[in-house]
């Protein structure tokens, strides 16, 4: 499955498009490298999500093509999940 669509089926971003857009601006890695929204995402592989004050490590447990919202938190298993402190003015 795309990284794209499985990061808006599990729910971890909302938007498809959006999703495209975080991957466009190199802020997903598969295992460590950073992923296209085409690149494929297999059981197994290890997401990072770096966001401006948040950064989330998931392990993939599944990937269906469509799961109900209340079951999406069971395609992956969090790893790491770390929010960043605010910045100084």
């Amino acid at each position: 499955m795309r990284i794209d669509k499985y990061l808006k089926v599990s729910r971890l971003i909302k938007r498809r498009t959006v999703a495209k857009d975080i991957c466009e601006g190199e802020k997903i890695q598969v295992n460590g490298r950073i992923a296209k929204p085409s690149a494929e995402v297999k059981l197994g592989d290890i997401v990072t999500m770096e966001m401006a004050r948040h950064l989330l490590e998931v392990r993939v447990l599944s990937t269906p093509n469509s799961v109900k919202a209340n079951e999406a938190h069971l395609l992956y298993e969090v790893l790491k999940d770390e929010k960043r402190g605010q910045l100084e003015e």
